[in-house]
Formats: C-alpha cells, structure tokens, sequence
C-alpha cells in the first residue's frame, strides 16, 4: 500500500467515526444539560471537516509530476495540514467565548448520564489518534499527524468534559459552572495543537531543512558507494511525503566521464534504499580535489 493511499484510508475511518460522535455528543449535550459535552461536539465537527481537508489534500498530492508542475503537487499536503491547524484555532477560539458566556449565565447541573457518554468518547479517539497517528509518523505526512491531533484534542477535551461533569455533580448546587470551565480548559488544549501543527505546516511550504539525523542518514548512505572520496552541499527538501535532495559528491578525478555517472548512479540507489521516501535525487559529480 503506498504511503498517499494509507493517509487517505486513515482519514476517511476518522470522517467516519467523527460523524457518529458529533451525533451522539450533540444529542447528549443538550438533552444532559453539559455544555462541556455540546462544546466537545463543536470541536469533533471541526474534525470532519479536518478530515476533508486532508482527504482532498492528499489525493492532490498523489497526483504525478507534469508540464506544469514539474517538482509534482506535493505541497497540497502541508497546505491541507496548514488548513487543519486554523480550523483548530478557530475552534478554539468559538468553544472559549461560549464557555465564557455559560460560565456567566447561571444553568443547571449537567445529567448523570452524561458521564458515560463522556467517558466512551474519550476511549474511542484515544484508540483512533493512536491509529492515526502511527499512520502519518509511518508516511511522514504533517497533515495526518494534524489530523491525528485533531482526535487527540477532542479525546482531551473530552477528558476535561468528564472532570468537569464529575466536579458539577460532586459539588451540587454552586458547582454548576465546572462544567463550563473544562470547556475553557479544552479550548486552550486545542489552541496549542493548532499553533503546533501551523508551525509544522509553515517549516514544509518554506522548504526548512530536516532534522540532523535524517541529513546523517543520506550522507552515511552516499559514503558508503565505493568510489565516493567526500560529500558536500547537501540540501533536502519536504515534499509532501516525499523528500526531494540535491548532493555534490566527489570522485577521483581521472575517472572517465562514464564512471563518474555509474558512481553517481550508485550513490542515488544507495540513498533511495536508505530512505524510501526520498523520490527526487539529484547528485553533482565534482573531482576529489583534498
């Protein structure tokens, strides 16, 4: 299975589960009175739409190179994650300014029942950000991990939903508004995540270097060609999934222009074997010079 078709399927299973519990925490919210639980059925709307976003992102990014789009459409993928992130911000920002006008506006205690629903939520996107997750970090796609984010978030303001439920509950008359302020608590948790993954999205459009053992990995990959006397000017660059790298190596200097391109041949091998994900390899000869 290739790595744009696993994100996809990933995506499509959390548009999926996203549908069913923004229904039922909706429904729950309102006739238990918790506004912490109808706050999380915003957040998880934001998640189907999240899952669009990528859905449609990635198949783009699965597209081939063409005429006019030489280096390939890779880029749709942080453009989509880039996208899931201020669609974490803005809901943030919508939860927050009504857990602030509840907490201001005296109402009843949510219902018992509540509570297992809250507590089944929290299972369900914990056990489908793990899926997710493990999915984006396998394919290296800043938009699925996002999305996985997106679980992750509604899990832990679920969390919060079921504290501050418990805390009404326990409390009795006065305590009414805990409820509202886990939606406060959750709101602040999804704005981090949204700034996190923006932040992620923004280092892949504006072509940021990879971490150094990545840039270790392909160095140590070239190196290891017989034939190969150094290596220099490394550059690598996030597609998408997909890692596009531009490497100068140098050769003895009487090799035949021939041997010189079987070295560099050998050399992308070695770099595509070493790092799968690396689909454009562009290696420079230059002579050993000391």
């Amino acid at each position: 299975m290739s790595r744009i078709l696993a994100g996809i399927q990933a995506a499509q299973m959390g548009l999926l589960v996203n549908a069913l519990l923004v229904v039922t925490k909706l429904i729950a919210g309102i006739v238990g009175n918790s506004y912490a639980l109808v706050a999380d059925a915003i957040e998880s709307s934001t998640d189907i739409f999240s899952s669009l976003v990528v859905l449609q992102g990635l198949r783009v990014a699965s597209r081939p190179a063409d005429s006019l789009h030489p280096y390939g459409y890779g880029r749709a993928e942080p453009l989509a994650a880039g996208v899931v992130a201020l669609m974490l911000l803005a809901a943030a920002v919508c939860v927050a300014i009504l857990a602030i006008r509840e907490i201001l506006t005296p109402h009843h205690a949510p219902a018992p029942f509540t509570l297992v629903v809250v507590g089944g939520v929290v299972v369900i996107k914990e056990l489908l950000f793990r899926t997710v997750f493990r999915v984006g970090s396998e394919t290296g796609s800043t938009a699925v991990k996002a999305d996985a984010w997106h679980h992750r978030s509604d899990a832990l303001t679920s969390a919060a939903a079921f504290i501050g439920i418990s805390i009404a509950l326990w409390g009795g008359p006065g305590w009414e508004s805990a409820d509202d302020w886990a939606a406060l608590v959750a709101a602040a948790i999804i704005a981090v995540n949204g700034v996190r993954f923006l932040l992620a999205a923004k280092n892949d459009l504006m072509d940021r270097t990879p971490d150094s053992a990545l840039l270790a990995q392909v160095e140590a990959a070239a190196r290891s060609v017989d034939g190969v006397r150094a290596t220099e000017k490394l550059r690598v660059r996030k597609l998408g999934v997909d890692y596009s790298i531009d490497l100068h190596v140098q050769a003895d200097p009487g090799l035949s222009l021939h041997d010189a391109h079987i070295v560099g041949g050998k050399v992308k091998s070695a770099i595509r074997t070493a790092l799968p994900a690396a689909k454009d390899v562009l290696i420079h000869m230059e002579p050993f010079e000391g």
